[in-house]
């Protein structure tokens, strides 16, 4: 250690030196903490008159690295932290002079400035503020908004306004009242929503102060016409030219005869009182006799028998209803056989008939063709003339009388022609007997055949055959 105090020569001297330079500015950087630090704590502890300038000499390399590092500091706004620091009386220990002698120049600063976090902090909010601000604009809209003020301007009372206001979605009492709280207390809120409300089109805020309620001093004016009297636009019209501050600027006379026809039907006119509810079992209306009735009284023990019989018994009728509508077409055959319509009075020519419900087609020769019929081709039979026949193919199909005596229709359409219920597929043939139901698209025909007719046909043929 003795080479540290005495001088020498070369490096080493100069390590010394620096480190006792170190020293002496160590000691200058606790004199100026300490001078802070009276100026900070005020009067407690007693001044003392002193320079604050420092001794004016050339500097060393390491001393302008410390004096550059402490103007940096000093720079940054905010008030200093000061790092703790050892008292003037105690001197610096062998193990320290030693870390200042292996560090040579890399000197730490006495006085260490940290940044203020203030400005993060506020940065911060700033950021979140929004979020919060916007947080109640959720439902809300600038309609309702504006409903809201109108409403309370009229009426003055927010129950009222949760009762008679039909906003855009539903709103408790509470969420209103803090709304209205929110829009008269709050100048984010009212601000943001009172720009909201200026971007609406003028026909949206002509059509919600349409809306407004009836104030009371309204319903008051209107309820001095008599019930008697049946008022028309111009008294309405001259209530609102006479008291212009009384009524709302959007009323028309005709929104004022509707609500003064509202308030006739509920006997809330001057001239008008409500009926006394009757002493008696009278009963006025539905409503009072839906609260006289007992709930407990209506709730009957289910009978588990008695609701198996009466599912059994709905099957039963169920079927019976669907063979009844299979059987129906045979059994108006037989009606008309009855009455006497499926017996036409057959002439000699005629072979059979094919009877719809507005034209009847007779069959003179032994093959005939149906469909419908077009300018450039004929048919025998013209099914259009029947109903309507789009549906029906031009040639739909072909009626020939066999020399035995029988009927045959041939389907050469593209639709089905359903004989008795039974589809006969385009290509394929069926047996007409009498009294058959020919159905094509949807028209209903009752083919007739003249028995006696076909009866002389089948002898002829019959002597015909040994021969």
């Amino acid at each position: 250690f003795s080479c540290l105090h005495a001088p020498c020569s070369g490096p080493v001297g100069g390590v010394a030196g620096a480190q006792s330079r170190s020293e002496d500015e160590e000691s200058l950087g606790v004199k100026d903490v300490k001078r802070t630090a009276t100026q900070a704590f005020g009067s407690s502890v007693p001044k003392r008159r002193s320079s604050s300038r420092s001794i004016k000499r050339k500097k060393f390399d390491d001393e302008l690295v410390e004096s550059s590092l402490v103007k940096s500091s000093t720079r940054v706004k905010g008030p200093p932290v000061i790092e703790p620091v050892r008292c003037s009386g105690s001197e610096p220990s062998s193990s320290e002079k030693k870390k200042v002698a292996k560090s040579g120049t890399a000197l730490t600063p006495p006085l260490t400035m940290v940044m203020n976090p203030a400005p993060l902090t506020k940065r911060v909010k700033k950021s979140k503020q929004p979020l919060h601000i916007t947080k109640d604009l959720g439902r809300w809209k600038p309609t309702d908004d504006l409903l809201l003020i109108n409403a309370v301007l009229q009426t003055t009372d927010l129950t009222s306004v949760h009762l008679g206001v039909k906003f855009s979605c539903r709103f408790t009492l509470r969420e209103i009242k803090e709304r209205w709280y929110a829009l008269l207390y709050d100048p984010v809120i009212s601000k943001l929503a009172w720009q909201a409300m200026r971007q609406l089109h003028p026909e949206a805020i002509a059509a919600i102060q349409s809306k407004a309620l009836f104030s009371q001093t309204e319903e008051a004016m209107l309820a001095k016409i008599g019930s008697t009297s049946q008022p028309k636009l111009d008294v309405f019209q001259e209530l609102l030219s006479n008291y212009p501050a009384v009524f709302h600027p959007s009323r028309t006379p005709k929104s004022l005869l509707v609500h003064w026809q509202l308030l006739k039907q509920y006997y809330l006119l001057d001239d008008q009182s409500v009926q006394p509810l009757p002493k008696g079992d009278q009963v006025l209306n539905f409503s009072d006799a839906e609260q006289m009735v007992d709930d407990v009284k209506l709730k009957e023990s289910r009978d588990e028998v008695l609701e198996h019989e009466l599912m059994v018994s709905d099957r039963h009728q169920k079927r019976e209803i669907r063979q009844l509508e299979q059987e129906l077409p045979r059994w108006q055959v037989l009606v008309d056989s009855i009455t006497g319509m499926s017996m036409p009075d057959f002439d000699n020519q005629t072979l059979a008939a094919l009877r719809g419900r507005m034209v009847r087609y007779l069959m003179r020769s032994r093959e005939i063709t149906l469909g419908r019929a077009t300018k450039d081709k004929q048919i025998d039979v013209d099914l259009s003339l029947e109903g309507p026949a789009w549906k029906i193919s031009r040639k739909q199909g072909i009626i020939k009388l066999k020399n035995n005596g029988d009927f045959f229709i041939a389907n050469e359409g593209r639709r089905p022609i359903y004989i008795d219920g039974r589809p006969v597929l385009s290509g394929n043939k069926w047996k007409l007997n009498n009294n058959s139901v020919v159905e094509i698209a949807g028209l209903r025909f009752v083919f007739l055949i003249n028995l006696e007719l076909i009866s002389l046909i089948k002898a002829e043929a019959a002597k015909m055959a040994p021969q």
